[in-house]
C-alpha cells in the first residue's frame, strides 16, 4: 500500500508540474495574442486622378461668369429704364412749367 501511495504522490507531483507547464504555455499564447502585430503594412492605394477637381472648378467658374454676365445685363437694363424715366419726367416738368408761364401771361 505504501508503494501505491508513493506512486500516487509521484503522479500528483507530475500532474502539478504538467499543470505549471500548461499554465506557462497558456500565458505565453495569451501574451503573443495581445502583443501588437508586427506585420508589414500594405502600400497605400494610389490616389485617383484629380481630373474631377478640375472639372468641378471649370463648371463652378462657368456658373460664376454666367451669373456675372446676367447681373451686368440687369444693371444695364436698369440704367436704360432709369434714363428713360428721367427723360420722361423732365419732359413732363417742362410742359408743366410752360403751361404755368402761359397762364401768368
Amino acid at each position: 500500500m505504501s508503494h501505491e501511495i508513493e506512486k500516487a504522490a509521484a503522479d500528483a507531483v507530475q500532474a502539478a508540474q504538467q499543470s505549471e507547464q500548461y499554465a506557462l504555455l497558456l500565458a505565453a499564447a495569451q501574451a503573443q495574442q495581445q502583443a501588437p502585430c508586427q506585420h508589414a503594412h500594405p502600400a497605400p492605394a494610389p490616389r485617383p486622378s484629380s481630373a474631377g477637381k478640375w472639372v468641378g472648378a471649370g463648371v463652378g467658374g462657368s456658373v460664376l461668369l454666367l451669373t456675372l454676365a446676367v447681373s451686368a445685363v440687369a444693371v444695364a437694363v436698369s440704367a436704360v429704364a432709369l434714363t428713360v424715366c428721367l427723360l420722361v419726367l423732365r419732359s413732363v416738368w417742362q410742359d408743366i412749367r410752360a403751361e404755368r408761364e402761359q397762364r401768368r401771361s
